[in-house]
């Protein structure tokens, strides 16, 4: 059965605002662009948490269930929730094969949750993940420093710059802020 991938996700944290945005393109096996308008980034925990996932699509819906649920668990403290959520990971055995990443964020924290079951709070409110993520996060650091351009306007622009390199990643994209 074919694999379902690809996927760009970046966060940009700056002047109070976190924003993430995601790509729609979902590619079946290496070769084949399946739907160019998925949505993968969305808020969950009442809107006051927003979730971009990248990886294996079945695998990601999955684990951003279990956060959610996690986030109910422990009263929408995001940190504990990730935590418990990458100890899980570890831990079951079901949940470890899940190949997928998340990025998280509410009005304080900015973290990435790894397919290893790690929990990393980035380094200068910039991060990105999935196929086009190393594109995406080198272009976001660049506009950060070099631009007042804010957290959904970095964000949205440096997944377009990906979106013009990376095959796996295309320009249906949405943002979402916290």
């Amino acid at each position: 059965m074919p694999e379902f991938r690809g996927t760009t996700i970046c966060a940009v944290k700056r002047d109070g605002k976190t924003a993430i945005a995601g790509d729609g393109q979902v590619t079946m096996s290496e070769s084949i662009v399946f739907k160019n308008n998925a949505v993968k980034v969305r808020r969950i925990y009442g809107g006051n948490v927003v979730l971009g996932f990248a990886g294996s699509v079945s695998d990601a819906f999955s684990l951003s269930e279990r956060f959610e649920g996690m986030l109910n668990k422990f009263s929408g403290n995001l940190m504990r929730s990730a935590v418990e959520l990458a100890e899980l990971w570890r831990n079951d055995k079901m949940v470890r094969k899940l190949e997928a990443m998340m990025i998280v964020a509410d009005k304080d924290m900015l973290l990435i949750i790894s397919g290893n079951g790690e929990v990393i709070e980035p380094d200068g409110g910039v991060c990105a993940i999935g196929s086009g993520g190393n594109y995406a996060l080198a272009a976001a650091r660049a506009l950060v420093q070099e631009t007042n351009y804010s957290a959904e306007e970095i964000a949205y622009k440096a997944l377009k710059i990906a979106s013009e390199i990376c095959v796996y990643t295309n320009d249906h994209i949405t943002v979402e802020s916290v």
